[in-house]
């Protein structure tokens, strides 16, 4: 009808040839990480809904356990998820995370992925971070892009989609 206006924007969804959104955020121990910090290597970037929770623990440790070989292949790993610094760092150390995780409290980072919006949770439709995870290359463009990624064997998936296993 004229007049009328869409009042919900459409989510955000990248692809691949996108220029991936810089951020500067928190890490475990609240020192400031950047993106562009990583220039010149390729950058998998995961957002997931939260830490210390069985699906999130899973993509962690699965992440921590593959992280010397994405080392080795030229990529570094940066989990984003909304919680505090303070409960990173507890995740982290309970579960002997070797992987940067960064806080996005007000998901502006999450949201500029296009990882925070309309989800499904047990059949009902529920606004939170949408599991996702992007491969940055060296240049800042996005290589590869995956939303409702599934936590458990996620990380095999990547590292058969990016030739390593």
């Amino acid at each position: 009808m004229p007049g009328m206006t869409e009042t919900v924007p459409a989510p955000v969804r990248l692809a691949p040839g996108d220029p991936a959104p810089d951020f500067t955020l928190p890490d475990a121990e609240g020192r400031p990480v950047s993106l562009a910090d990583h220039r010149g290597r390729r950058v998998i970037v995961y957002c997931y809904p939260a830490a210390l929770t069985p699906g999130c623990t899973t993509q962690a440790v699965d992440f921590t356990a593959a992280a010397g070989e994405l080392a080795e292949a030229g990529l570094d790993i940066i989990g984003i998820s909304p919680d505090p610094p303070e409960k990173l760092q507890r995740f982290r150390e309970q579960e002997g995370l070797g992987i940067t995780l960064l806080s996005d409290p007000d998901k502006r980072v999450l949201s500029a992925y296009g990882a925070f919006g309309t989800k499904k949770l047990y059949g009902k439709e529920v606004q939170g971070v949408i599991r996702s995870t992007f491969v940055v290359d060296a240049e800042g463009r996005i290589e590869r892009a995956a939303y409702n990624v599934k936590a458990t064997g996620h990380v095999a998936k990547l590292r058969r989609d990016l030739g390593l296993g």
